[in-house]
């Protein structure tokens, strides 16, 4: 137990203080900063609103189809994770779902996104694309609205034969 917890690093054994307050979304052509805590409440209710609710509108974006991506969970185990990711094809899975969620300046993409997925796996051994978001460790986040379904095949992809370790 203690090399597993060990391998997860002590950065994933914490939520980060400065855990994604915002998401930049951009939809066909449309950016907007909205508070997480507006995607949160769209996957816990079905309903958007504020900001949220606007981008959608203007991009023609249905909310269920972004309330279901953000809540379809994908089973993992934290130890694992952590240690495919810190691999090549980790890191080239990092890279990939990394053109879908990524800083805002465009550096160090891809420890952020590893520590995210990591501790969004670490409480309950399953990833949602919310839980990235919620757990990613920028003031903002930016997510490609209109990759997000590659983002998540993607995600999937890399983690079903990791499955067989659970």
């Amino acid at each position: 137990m203690a090399a597993a917890l060990a391998s997860l690093g002590l950065g994933a054994l914490v939520a980060p203080a400065g855990a994604a307050e915002t998401v930049r979304l951009n939809y066909r052509g449309f950016s907007r900063s909205v508070p997480v805590a507006l995607l949160t409440a769209l996957a816990e209710t079905g309903e958007s609103s504020g900001s949220l609710g606007g981008l959608l509108n203007q991009a023609g974006q249905n909310p269920a189809e972004l309330r279901s991506l953000l809540t379809r969970p994908l089973a993992t185990s934290p130890v694992v994770l952590d240690r495919a990711l810190n691999s090549s094809p980790g890191e080239w899975a990092l890279d990939q779902l990394g053109d879908s969620i990524h800083t805002g300046a465009g550096e160090a993409d891809r420890q952020a996104l590893r520590s995210a997925l990591v501790l969004s796996a670490s409480d309950d051994n399953q990833v949602t694309l919310l839980e990235v978001l919620q757990n990613y460790p920028t003031e903002e986040v930016v997510l490609e609205g209109d990759r997000i379904q590659d983002a998540y095949n993607s995600l999937a992809s890399f983690l079903r034969p990791l499955s067989i370790f659970l």
